[in-house]
């Protein structure tokens, strides 16, 4: 019995999204083999749903091979017709590290810079600004540097 039960309109939805895809998995003369059944659990993990053909003429061996991978990979068998087989896994949630030592990305500034004359418009120009700069007075870039403390606010911090 497979950990994973679906609906028939949640497996006819699994058959319409799996109609495109390619087999990523085949199973030749050697059968159900832990390799191939390691990379079937790969390709669940990275995919969801995956197609895996089958080079056996053998009905009830293709029926079997989808209910072992689904048993042991707690996948839900979506399909099987002729030799594919369809099997589908919700994918993991990956796991993110969070860095402390992040610094602020790139991002997109507007810069309006006036005419000197004064009787033309003033330009506005995107300006990427990068996480080692910052924006001075006149539109231009220049390398961000540690604020300056006071030393009076240092001895009273320390």
């Amino acid at each position: 019995m497979p950990a994973i039960q679906l609906t028939p309109a949640q497996r006819k939805d699994k058959r319409a999204d799996a109609h495109h895809l390619d087999p990523v998995v085949r199973i030749g003369a050697e059968g159900l083999t832990p390799a191939v059944r390691k990379e079937v659990d790969a390709a669940l993990k990275a995919h969801g749903l995956v197609k895996v053909r089958v080079f056996s003429d053998d009905r009830e061996a293709r029926e079997q091979m989808l209910a072992t991978l689904a048993d042991t990979l707690n996948a839900a068998p979506i399909q099987h017709i002729g030799k594919l087989l369809v099997l589908w896994r919700p994918i993991p949630p990956k796991e993110k590290a969070e860095r402390d030592d992040r610094m602020p990305g790139p991002k997109v500034v507007k810069v309006l810079k006036f005419s000197k004359s004064g009787n033309h418009r003033p330009q506005v120009k995107k300006v990427k600004v990068l996480g080692n700069q910052r924006l001075a007075a006149g539109g231009e870039l220049k390398r961000a540097r540690k604020r300056a403390t006071s030393v009076k606010k240092k001895q009273a911090a320390g």
